[in-house]
């Protein structure tokens, strides 16, 4: 049950949005190397990028700035606008050990299990981001969280685990950035039904306390972002949750 550190990048700068909404945009007077450093010395061991200006666009933007970040001393996942295999390789050759793909994973998975095969489990990362209906169904989130795919999220994760999908970051945009606490119930039905999976929960994270209760879910880690930026989810946690782990 580890931390892993998230680091939006917005122009270059380290920001946080509400609900993946850009119009409700905080930025925090953070260089991002720095930032980054500052976590890696803190013991993570994952770094989450999400490169927003690349998600906008549909192609990733930001590759420079990551490539730095990706030279420290720490492992670097990152997304946001992956949309080929160009776009992959792109991102591997600068220094990501693990790249995020949402949108085009839920849109064709066919295409996603062809990375899969060719880059390997390890070095891709499946984004499922959702958005619950008024019907009570959870619908996976794409193009930014600007709109939902009509994939049904059960056959999309039963195929793509036969076919090598080993990683899944998912969040609950609802509790994204909302200062709420994650959605433990969400995760563990997640976990419970696809438990050959390593699942990283994203969204809601506020204290050590909302850490701990999301291990008993079952998923592998989880990201905070505005928690660990505020301090109200102290940098020593990270090094004591992996010790834990």
């Amino acid at each position: 049950m580890k931390i892993i550190p998230a680091i939006d990048l917005r122009d270059g700068r380290v920001v946080r949005l509400r609900q993946g909404d850009f119009d409700r945009s905080r930025q925090f007077d953070h260089e991002p190397q720095t930032l980054a450093a500052r976590y890696a010395g803190a013991g993570a061991q994952w770094l989450h990028l999400v490169d927003l200006d690349g998600a906008r666009a549909g192609r990733p933007v930001q590759v420079a700035l990551l490539q730095r970040i990706a030279a420290g001393e720490v492992q670097v996942q990152a997304g946001g606008g992956v949309r080929s295999r160009d776009d992959v390789a792109r991102l591997l050759d600068a220094g990501i050990a693990r790249v995020v793909v949402g949108s085009v994973a839920v849109r064709d998975p066919d295409t996603f299990a062809g990375w899969l095969d060719a880059f390997g489990p390890d070095r891709l990362c499946l984004a499922l981001d959702l958005l619950r209906d008024s019907d009570g169904r959870w619908r996976p989130a794409v193009d930014a969280w600007q709109a939902t795919g009509d994939a049904d999220i059960a056959v999309l994760l039963d195929d793509l685990a036969e076919r090598g999908l080993r990683h899944v970051l998912s969040t609950d945009i609802a509790h994204d950035g909302m200062g709420e606490g994650p959605n433990l119930v969400l995760y563990r039905m997640l976990a419970g039904r696809w438990p050959q999976l390593d699942w990283i929960a994203s969204g809601g994270v506020r204290h050590r306390a909302d850490v701990d209760a999301l291990r008993g879910t079952g998923v592998a880690a989880c990201v905070a972002g505005t928690a660990l930026l505020d301090g109200s989810l102290a940098l020593e946690e990270i090094a004591a949750c992996s010790r834990t782990a």
